[in-house]
């Protein structure tokens, strides 16, 4: 994947979390220079970005960091293989109580 094809896979997995987390009502959602940040109703933020030099998106959430690159056709947690819309529908809830659907 090259850069190019990078920022747009990105911007596209960018505007489908900003989408799930807008039909949540107990959640804000803010999509400003490529870094998404879910406002959780405590406080707390969940925080997905783009690392262009790695080709990675990454999750930074109270349960910790999670780094996610393009394998097998999806984007996966580079430690568990976990699927990233899995895993941050999980993150999200844990953190949140609030539950997201990424369909």
């Amino acid at each position: 994947m090259n850069e190019s094809e990078f920022h747009r896979a990105v911007d596209a997995v960018l505007a489908r979390i900003e989408a799930a987390v807008e039909d949540v009502d107990a959640l804000d959602v803010d999509l400003e220079a490529g870094i998404l940040t879910v406002t959780c109703p405590d406080g707390s933020r969940v925080i997905v970005n783009r690392q262009t030099p790695n080709r990675e998106i990454w999750v930074a959430a109270r349960s910790g960091g999670f780094h996610f690159a393009w394998r097998d056709g999806e984007w996966r947690d580079t430690r568990s293989g976990e699927a990233l819309f899995a895993s941050l529908a999980r993150v999200i809830a844990s953190q949140s109580g609030a539950e997201v659907r990424f369909e």
